[in-house]
């Protein structure tokens, strides 16, 4: 409990918030890019306690939430086919598709297995071979070099039977897709601690300098997020725009090497539309050319589905900052974790989720009106 303990400690949470507010001279927006800080900061209350000259606003850091529609249609077309075996983590179960859930498709007969890693799904592939075995491979680059060595190893198995839906994207390009909206009002990034331990952080160099930013590498504990607040304020206050590393723990400039290697053979980068969000040029990842007979999107003939949201979901503008969950006129009502109208309600680490599951139905303006 000592490790938790030190990053837990409320007089140097006191400390930093001090820091901050003596710091703070003007208003500042900033932006967290991990749905796991998110739920940091919304379970510990750390957006209420800063001063009103620190706003944080929620990005696109879930990777369940800014999974297509489209793709999530695909899951549940290949998911009821016959003989075919969807192996997926717990998290995808519920997010809803144009019509049904994974959840529906498995009380309808469908085989669809909970796994804690894309090797398990190896594992039922080598133990069902009359079967087709489909692995859900979702995620930021955090996930993406488990879910490539899962390839990789059907391929080095002759596991025939074996294959993956894809859908990976990656958060440098988010970044600047946000920096250059018209809508933009990010002065900040929080960028997430896990995504920069398998990438490092040398990718957010050009993009800070560029559009004059400063980008913070943060963890996820209540101090992490805190120390990196401070940070990101002290570089505004300066009128500096760099990279800071506030995660050194688990951070290195480069990354993790092997991990990048295995990234680099098994998949190629390329353009990714995300969900509530849109196309967003070079900022995804899809099985190589040498690994392309794995592809089930390809396998399965589901890439022509077309998809339509829900006109009463605004988690796109959740997604990109631009409103907050309670802003959304169906938040809690039409939209619940029950009946969610979106993904960001139903992820453990959606915005929506989070505002739920710790209360915060009402506005500031709705209070301020009453």
């Amino acid at each position: 409990m000592k490790y938790l303990d030190e990053f837990r400690d409320p007089v140097l949470a006191e400390k930093l918030l001090n820091e901050i507010r003596h710091t703070a001279t003007q208003k500042w927006v900033m932006m967290e890019v991990c749905g796991g800080q998110t739920h940091s900061i919304i379970r510990n209350g750390i957006d209420q306690l800063l001063p009103d000259t620190v706003e944080l606003i929620h990005g696109p850091g879930c990777p369940v939430c800014v999974t297509p529609l489209e793709v999530i249609d695909q899951a549940l077309a290949i998911a009821a086919r016959p003989g075919v075996i969807f192996c997926s983590f717990g998290d995808m179960l519920r997010v809803p598709g144009s019509e049904k859930d994974l959840f529906r498709i498995k009380s309808e007969g469908g085989d669809i297995r909970i796994v804690y890693s894309p090797l398990d799904a190896l594992k039922i592939a080598r133990e069902n071979p009359t079967k087709e075995v489909v692995f859900f491979g979702i995620g930021f680059e955090t996930t993406a070099p488990a879910n490539g060595m899962a390839v990789f190893q059907a391929r080095q198995q002759g596991l025939k039977n074996f294959s993956m839906l894809v859908s990976h994207v990656l958060v440098p390009p988010a970044i600047e897709a946000i920096l250059q909206s018209a809508t933009n009002r990010v002065q900040a990034f929080l960028a997430a601690g896990h995504v920069c331990s398998v990438m490092g952080y040398w990718q957010y160099l050009p993009i800070a300098e560029q559009y004059r930013t400063p980008i913070v590498v943060t963890g996820f504990e209540p101090l992490d997020v805190l120390e990196g607040i401070r940070r990101a304020v002290k570089q505004l206050e300066e009128g500096r725009h760099e990279v800071e590393n506030a995660y050194p723990r688990a951070v290195m400039l480069e990354g993790n090497k092997p991990a990048q290697k295995m990234l680099a053979d098994v998949f190629t980068v390329s353009d990714r539309k995300w969900r509530g969000i849109g196309m967003i040029p070079q900022s995804g990842w899809e099985l190589s050319e040498a690994y392309r007979e794995f592809d089930a999107a390809t396998r399965f003939d589901v890439g022509d589905i077309r998809t339509q949201e829900s006109p009463l979901c605004r988690s796109g503008e959740v997604l990109q900052g631009m409103i907050k969950p309670n802003e959304c006129g169906a938040f809690g009502k039409e939209c619940t974790p029950r009946k969610p109208l979106g993904a960001t309600m139903v992820s453990s680490e959606g915005a929506c989720a989070a505002y739920y599951q710790y209360g915060r139905f009402i506005t500031l303006e709705s209070v301020a009106v009453h």
